[in-house]
């Protein structure tokens, strides 16, 4: 059997989790392999995953993008889905980078509505003159 994978994989024994359904179904596993394409992926019982899903390592503070390439009894192997290639499954933005976006958001509401209340009074004012 030829070897298709593209980096190294290496063994390892790490705890994963597997986010899916917009962060609502989670279910843990083992992290057997892992390289930097993918990983295979160990159950505890029998599990269903969807093909896509999100792998975060706890220990390495890491979150992966994944889809699902193989299945064996309570095994998977993923594939890494690359940031352009794949939207990702929950907002990635930090806390800092979501205050701005409020911020420039609260900004551009307050203008809309000194917009419509000046747009208010015109129509106001043209009505009364019969414009």
């Amino acid at each position: 059997m030829s070897e298709r994978r593209s980096s190294v994989r290496h063994r390892s024994f790490l705890k994963g989790c597997v986010y899916y359904n917009n962060k609502l179904s989670s279910v843990e596993c083992l992290v057997r392999d892992i390289s930097e394409g993918g990983a295979r992926l160990k159950f505890f019982g029998t599990v269903t995953i969807p093909d896509l899903m999100e792998l975060h390592l706890p220990s390495k503070d890491e979150t992966f993008q994944a889809r699902v390439q193989w299945r064996a009894g309570d095994e998977i192997g993923v594939a890494f889905q690359l940031a352009e290639a794949a939207p990702p499954l929950a907002p990635t933005g930090t806390a800092p980078d979501l205050a701005d976006r409020v911020a420039r958001l609260e900004k551009l509401l307050a203008a809309h509505e000194r917009k419509i209340q000046e747009l208010q009074a015109a129509l106001r004012l043209n009505q009364s003159t019969g414009i």
